[in-house]
């Protein structure tokens, strides 16, 4: 496959605000990279500028191939995006939304095959959802609704998956299954994962590299433990943190400020 490489990638809005600013990056095949900082660091903007869907500055490649000189299809079979809020058609059958997952694979004339069916058929059975198949989107539940999204990106057979806040709206069972769901993707597939969260603790868990920023520009690079220490984030997000390791594990827990009387 050959991952992501990122140079001097640059994104200015009209107003002058500056988004994402020089950045670098490489990220590898099989690789669960996580891009963490306070909102409106860049994570989303970095995010849809390897997926093609912001003009910006700078280079993006793809499996050595410069991105900016792939047509629209290409760079879609290529990446696929779980954006923070999807668009779940209330009344759509779960199997018909996966499917769309095969548009980038669609001929000229906008017909899907036996291919495309059997590469929905495969995500539906490895995310558990055959069972769902012909359910409405609209009745499921946040979790099995997050696991359908993750099936439609899965059937589009890309390089690349980009998942902007993948565990946001769920609840604390749902938030570890589909963390699960997505490192056995990538282990499995050797799939380059790349991630925008805010869940510290999980990332610790799951993250194989971390990028942090701050004002679109990068604080630091590098594994978990290195980079989730207290006074980095305390100084990044602008609030205290404590980090403690408990089974081996590394938890990052807010510091209730002072209340005076």
């Amino acid at each position: 496959m050959g991952g992501i490489e990122i140079s001097g990638l640059h994104k200015r809005f009209p107003d002058g605000t500056v988004a994402v600013e020089r950045v670098d990056l490489s990220i590898r095949d099989g690789e669960l990279f996580v891009m963490l900082g306070p909102s409106g660091c860049g994570k989303t903007t970095t995010l849809r500028a390897i997926a093609g869907l912001v003009a910006h500055a700078g280079s993006v490649r793809i499996a050595g191939d410069d991105a900016a000189r792939l047509r629209r299809r290409e760079r879609a079979r290529r990446v696929a995006v779980v954006p923070q809020i999807p668009t779940t058609p209330h009344d759509m059958a779960v199997r018909d939304y996966v499917l769309l997952g095969r548009t980038p694979h669609a001929g000229y004339f906008g017909g899907t095959g036996a291919s495309d069916d059997a590469a929905t058929d495969r995500a539906l059975e490895r995310l558990e959802l055959g069972g769902l198949a012909r359910r409405a989107l609209g009745t499921l539940s946040g979790g099995e609704r997050q696991r359908a999204v993750l099936a439609r990106a899965l059937a589009q057979e890309a390089q690349v998956i980009l998942l902007d806040e993948p565990t946001s709206a769920l609840d604390l069972a749902h938030q570890q299954h589909v963390l699960e769901l997505v490192d056995r993707l990538r282990r499995e597939d050797g799939l380059a994962v790349v991630a925008a969260m805010h869940d510290l603790s999980a990332v610790s868990l799951y993250a194989g590299r971390i990028h942090l920023l701050a004002g679109g520009a990068l604080v630091a690079s590098g594994d978990p433990r290195t980079l989730l220490c207290a006074e980095l984030l305390s100084a990044t997000y602008g609030t205290p943190v404590k980090v403690f390791e408990h089974d081996g594990q590394l938890v990052v827990a807010p510091v209730r400020q002072a209340v005076r009387a």
